[in-house]
């Protein structure tokens, strides 16, 4: 932590409440003796803001020279390392541009006589060793500006596509519709036929009344049997269509109301058999080799069975009636 550095901070002017703070918890990290590089992550969370904000705040200081970024990777793995940070208020800060680059000092003349780097084949830029870094043409960090969110359409491709699907429908099944009418495809219709209004009427017919396009192909055509001009417009059809949907509906009401009432329907009752029957049934299982479980007749049938002669007190103990 860095008192001089937290107290410069916040004496800057002009920055924006994030890219101050940005700035102050930069300082904060700041060890007078070894600098400051704190890693991004550690910083997003200080700052309590995601990588590609805090890239962006970072690049807004940078170009108000009140930071300097210097990036360097390890020269044996090649791994990108730590970013150091150059605050404003530390000796040395780089205060002019270089020609070429754009960052910090020209260098000095025992800067200028280290070796290229192997992959720019520039000398060093960094102000403070004569080992060279690569020159970054690129940052690491996300770009803000191709992360954008991007708004919603306000009119959806698919929800396009299903309109235009809809209309195609719909001028088939108007088509049709004029056809049974009697009207010729290639003839010019009436103008009380032509435009949004006609065609609004005649969906007000399935919208509102509920009617299918094959039943109102169907009612118009019955239409042409009484009449034998076409009607004068799709409201001169208003009438018989309105009456169909009633008729339909009424239709199909007696039809509900027929289905709930044999479903409530109670079955016949069979009919019960009389004592004769009874007693007959009995004695033809009794009389049989069929299996008879003793507890079947009951004493009242037992003796209904011998008062009527139909089996013997011999043939009910062989079967274990008792």
């Amino acid at each position: 932590m860095s008192h001089k550095g937290t107290n410069w901070a916040i004496q800057r002017r002009g920055l924006k409440p994030a890219t101050k703070i940005v700035l102050w918890h930069l300082c904060d990290r700041h060890n007078p003796d070894f600098g400051c590089f704190p890693t991004q992550a550690r910083l997003a969370e200080d700052a309590e803001m995601s990588i590609s904000a805090l890239n962006a705040h970072l690049a807004r200081l940078e170009k108000m020279r009140l930071i300097h970024r210097v990036r360097s990777h390890d020269p044996r793995t090649h791994k990108r390392q730590a970013t150091r940070y150059i605050l404003g208020f530390e000796d040395g800060f780089p205060q002019k541009p270089t020609p070429n680059t754009g960052d910090g000092f020209a260098g000095t003349e025992k800067e200028h006589d280290g070796d290229p780097t192997p992959d720019s084949a520039c000398e060093a830029i960094s102000g403070f060793t004569p080992i060279p870094s690569p020159d970054f043409a690129q940052s690491h960090l996300r770009n803000p500006e191709t992360n954008l969110v991007r708004e919603p359409l306000t009119k959806p491709v698919k929800e396009e596509e299903d309109a235009r699907a809809r209309d195609s429908d719909f001028n088939r099944f108007f088509a049709e519709l004029l056809s049974a009418l009697g009207f010729a495809s290639n003839a010019t219709l009436p103008a009380w036929w032509q435009g949004c209004p006609a065609r609004a009427n005649v969906r007000r017919w399935i919208d509102d009344l509920g009617l299918t396009e094959e039943r109102i192909i169907e009612i118009a055509a019955e239409t042409r049997c009484d009449h034998p001009n076409p009607p004068d417009g799709p409201k001169a059809l208003d009438r018989f269509m309105e009456r169909a949907a009633q008729r339909d509906a009424q239709a199909a009401t007696a039809h509900a109301n027929g289905r709930k009432a044999r479903r409530q329907r109670k079955p016949a009752e069979t009919p019960r058999r009389s004592p004769d029957e009874l007693a007959a049934f009995y004695a033809g299982l009794v009389n049989s080799d069929r299996h008879l479980p003793p507890s079947m007749i009951s004493s009242s049938m037992r003796a209904a069975m011998l008062q009527r002669g139909l089996v013997t007190p011999e043939r009910l103990r062989l079967r274990g009636v008792r």
